[in-house]
């Protein structure tokens, strides 16, 4: 099968650098937002449905600024990062290389919520120029990727792209895995949300396409049983019943001036009980490494995502693989509800951040999803579950260490970017998670105010600089941002009549 290159022609601007510059027509609102789509020749992927659906819904949106922010970001995964589609050498194996913008390496967790930006314009397909074709490769990609190792974050592009691996000077550092090579791996972080963001992108092509027939021809059932083995090894505990240490079938240091770019105890964490029942991950959604390693989010994503994706083992006949599948996810779930509800003083009842199976908890959230605010976004519960709602009035008050106020814009945070830095992301999520009008509205508008003129949505921003951010270009909360209008426009349109010209000032 021949190959198929993305790569957009020589005269296209380098969009790490074009992003970084406004650039006309600018959308006439009090913010004068720029338009930082590439022109048709340049766009690293082309699709006719997400075209007509930006042009639908921006046409539904009154307001300049909030019109504009939602044309340049929506199609922004697909206009900058697909890095290259083609085929597995020799195969008819669809392959898809996902950068998450600025960064030129394959994470596990992003490339999953990139494609999810589009999910509700998913339909079968076998056509290559199609989403599910897309889908498919990512799918793909990322079984080779965890059968690399399991417990790495970020992977290298594929050898039949052509691309030139990337250097990441921080994981030379690293504790070396077994199969690390800087030709395959970018970074060998172990994160639990990885390996559900792979069961997720795998369950929504499924529950969209109904194309079980897809799951049996390449490498998903060894992925699935690797990720298997891994949450078996990590429920290992810390110390075994005659006070002998445990020894981890993963650790992780790295020389660095920044506590969470490295773990305690030699690499191996701070202490982690078994008696919990949850699985442990080194590291949180936004690549900082946990203080306890029962991250509850993590946990709460695996559990719901494991448990969907053993319909597909179900349906391409592996019933064994689909009841240990199921059966774990429902442990979990008792774990969480056992060991992840702690008291949370006037707020009652709330899921803590981070426990460690002994009275540690780390009560906060962090804006990377999986975060406890998003926990009904991505369905782990309900919207109007009581402990959810004790747990978000905590999260979105000056009781989340993590929650930056500002006169601009106030969200979560974390520890990535630092105390003072709202992400925009938690903003977006907080509306998908909101049904009251008011507190939709207030979030849009700071959204739409403060992207520094450039019209993207970036990946920190300086409560009160504006012009002081991260990340000009971060594809993952710029398509957020978009499937978040489209779900305004099923269920409260009337929101995007509004105008949003109002702090200008």
């Amino acid at each position: 099968m021949a190959l198929a290159a993305t790569e957009p022609p020589a005269f296209c601007p380098n969009y790490l650098d074009y992003a970084l510059v406004p650039h006309a027509p600018f959308s006439g609102g009090a913010y004068n937002l720029s338009y930082m789509r590439p022109i048709p020749a340049c766009r690293t992927f082309n699709s006719t449905i997400v075209e007509s659906t930006v042009t639908n819904i921006s046409n539904a949106i009154t307001d300049p600024d909030l019109k504009r922010l939602f044309v340049n970001s929506y199609p922004n995964t697909l206009d900058t990062a697909i890095k290259w589609k083609g085929y597995a050498n020799g195969s008819d194996e669809e392959l898809t290389f996902v950068i998450t913008g600025d960064i030129n390496a394959m994470w596990l967790r992003d490339s999953a919520n990139q494609m999810q930006s589009y999910l509700p314009l998913l339909t079968a397909s076998s056509a290559y120029d199609s989403l599910a074709s897309l889908y498919r490769g990512v799918i793909n990609l990322q079984a080779r990727y965890i059968l690399i190792d399991p417990y790495c974050n970020s992977f290298q592009p594929p050898v039949e792209s052509g691309v030139s691996p990337s250097n990441n000077p921080s994981a030379s550092d690293d504790t070396v895995r077994p199969n690390y090579t800087n030709t395959s791996i970018f970074e060998c972080k172990y994160e639990l949300d990885s390996l559900a963001a792979f069961l997720e992108v795998s369950s929504n092509y499924y529950n969209a396409t109904q194309d079980a027939t897809f799951f049996k021809k390449y490498q998903w059932v060894d992925a699935v049983e690797s990720i298997l083995a891994l949450a078996e090894n990590m429920t290992v505990p810390t110390y075994q019943p005659d006070g002998n240490v445990s020894v981890l079938s993963y650790s992780f240091t790295r020389l660095t001036n920044r506590a969470s770019e490295t773990t305690e105890n030699s690499g191996l964490g701070n202490p982690f009980n078994n008696g919990t029942g949850l699985i442990r991950s080194f590291a949180r959604p936004s690549d900082d490494i946990t203080i306890f390693q029962g991250l509850i989010p993590s946990n709460m994503m695996f559990s719901r995502f494991l448990a969907s994706a053993s319909l597909i083992a179900a349906a391409i006949g592996e019933d064994g693989l689909a009841s240990r599948m199921d059966c774990l996810a429902s442990e979990l779930r008792d774990a969480i509800t056992a060991h992840g509800i702690v008291n949370g003083g006037s707020f009652g009842s709330i899921y803590a951040y981070e426990v460690d199976g002994y009275m540690g908890q780390n009560i906060m959230d962090d804006a990377n999803i999986p975060s406890l605010l998003a926990a009904p976004f991505f369905g782990y519960l309900e919207v109007n579950d009581a402990l959810y709602q004790n747990t978000r009035k905590l999260l979105l008050s000056a009781q989340n260490p993590y929650f930056m106020r500002g006169p601009d814009i106030s969200a979560i945070g974390g520890a990535h970017d630092g105390p003072g830095y709202a992400w925009p992301m938690a903003a977006i999520v907080r509306i998908l998670t909101s049904s009251d009008n008011v507190e939709i509205t207030q979030q849009l508008q700071e959204i739409v105010s403060t992207t520094d003129g450039l019209g993207l949505i970036h990946e920190s921003i300086n409560t009160y600089n504006i012009s002081d951010w991260t990340r000009q270009w971060f594809s993952w909360a710029n398509g957020l941002f978009g499937q978040m209008i489209l779900d305004l426009e099923d269920r409260k349109p009337e929101l995007l009549q509004q105008s949003f010209q109002g702090n200008s000032g």
